[in-house]
């Protein structure tokens, strides 16, 4: 992967609205979702730039304690320093002589290689019961790249679906891709995994900006307002001392910070 000269910024979140009181009903050309018994409002949570052990736990903590929460949750985040992850059940060693990038960090969802070097990465958190959550897999990643692509589209950006499938080298994300990944003149420039149980759904979406005079914060903000306009929802600002960062440390030095996790298989 080429390395991008797009901004990287994460001083500042897109502005959210505390003020939740809008039903949630997929609208206009979105595939029709009933939500029932679901909040209406979905938290916003900018973390900034981290380790990738730290990423990782995070989105773990955030899975575990999401039906507490009982609302959905979009996180943004960043790297301190270029990293790859790869997914839970791909054997370390086939990664490790893949990349060069370091550290290797094994996600708590599937798919395959991607880099860290120069991304944009989200997460999103559905607590279990909520309609995301019980999309069949193939639905979910669809809908989130749609998403994706709306987003683009209020940038000036025209993207495509992928139809099919091109598989260029196995186990990396990025050489080839999947079917509903987003592509930009045959390029892809998005992709996902995911990871359903009984807590909730978490979908880790990494996406490789086209060389296009594109700042990641306007993205993000385009991303918050597709799903004002498409979803329906309100915005709240989850506050980063509401976030569970104890369990997050826990799991950075049981797992995510350890060898023996990361290099298992």
């Amino acid at each position: 992967m080429k390395a991008s000269q797009h901004s990287n910024s994460t001083t500042e979140p897109p502005t959210v609205d505390s003020v939740c009181n809008a039903p949630e009903v997929l609208a206009g050309g979105w595939s029709q979702v009933e939500v029932q018994g679901s909040p209406h409002c979905w938290l916003l949570l900018n973390s900034g730039p981290d380790t990738a052990a730290w990423n990782m736990a995070l989105d773990e903590a955030l899975l575990e304690r999401v039906s507490q929460l009982g609302t959905p949750v979009l996180r943004f985040y960043g790297w301190t320093q270029p990293a790859a992850s790869f997914g839970y059940f791909q054997k370390h060693a086939e990664i490790a002589s893949a990349t060069r990038l370091r550290p290797l960090v094994r996600r708590p969802t599937g798919g395959g290689l991607v880099p860290h070097d120069a991304d944009w990465t989200y997460s999103l958190v559905f607590p279990a019961g909520h309609a995301w959550h019980a999309l069949r897999a193939e639905e979910s990643y669809r809908r989130v790249h749609v998403w994706i692509q709306a987003a683009f589209a209020r940038l000036g950006v025209v993207t495509e679906l992928a139809t099919g499938c091109l598989q260029a080298a196995p186990g990396q994300c990025f050489a080839g891709y999947e079917q509903s990944d987003v592509l930009w003149y045959g390029r892809k420039i998005a992709g996902a995994a995911q990871r359903r149980n009984q807590s909730g759904l978490l979908i880790q979406g990494s996406v490789q900006a086209p060389p296009l005079p594109l700042a990641r914060m306007d993205w993000q903000t385009a991303m918050c307002d597709v799903a004002v306009a498409e979803f329906n929802v309100r915005w709240q600002a989850f506050e980063s001392e509401a976030t569970p960062r104890e369990r997050a440390e826990e799991l950075v030095v049981q797992k995510y910070s350890q060898s023996r996790y990361n290099e298992k298989r």
